[in-house]
C-alpha cells in the first residue's frame, strides 16, 4: 500500500493517527524504538554540527571545497534526520499491526557514504597539501 507524501508527514506528526491502528505494543518496545530515534536524531545533529565547524575553522579552499563539504554534511543531515521520524513511525506501526519489523538499507548506506567521504577527505588533504 502505498501513501501519499503528505499522509506519510500527517502520520508522523498526528498521534492519533498511530494509536488509532491495532494494539499498544508493550511499553519497553516503544521506548526502545524511541531511543533508537533519539539515537538517529543524535547523528543527524552531529552531522549538521560538523558542517558548521567546517564553515567555521577549515581555512578556505580552491573551488569552494570547504563550502561543498558544509553543504554536503548540512544535507546529510537532513535527510538522516528525516529518515529518523520515518524508520520510528514504519516500526511503531508494524509493531501496533502484530507485522514483522521493516527491513532498512538505510545504516549500510549512511556508512558507506560516511566512509566514501572520509576517503574523498583524505585524498583532497593529501592532494592540497593541508596540515592536519
Amino acid at each position: 500500500m502505498r501513501l501519499g507524501s503528505w499522509a506519510v508527514v500527517r502520520r508522523w506528526f498526528d498521534p492519533s493517527e498511530g494509536g488509532a491502528v491495532g494494539t499498544r505494543p508493550d511499553y519497553r518496545f516503544s521506548l526502545a524504538n524511541e531511543r533508537t530515534f533519539l539515537a538517529w536524531i543524535r547523528t543527524a545533529l552531529a552531522l549538521v554540527g560538523g558542517g558548521l565547524a567546517a564553515l567555521a575553522f577549515v581555512p578556505q579552499l580552491r573551488w569552494h571545497l570547504r563550502e561543498v563539504i558544509a553543504v554536503a554534511l548540512f544535507l546529510l543531515g537532513a535527510v538522516v534526520a528525516v529518515r529518523a521520524v520515518d524508520h520510528w513511525a514504519r516500526i511503531e506501526r508494524a509493531m501496533r499491526l502484530g507485522e514483522a519489523l521493516p527491513a532498512s538499507r538505510f545504516p549500510a548506506v549512511l556508512a558507506l557514504v560516511t566512509g566514501a567521504g572520509a576517503a574523498v577527505l583524505l585524498a583532497l588533504v593529501i592532494a592540497m597539501d593541508v596540515r592536519l
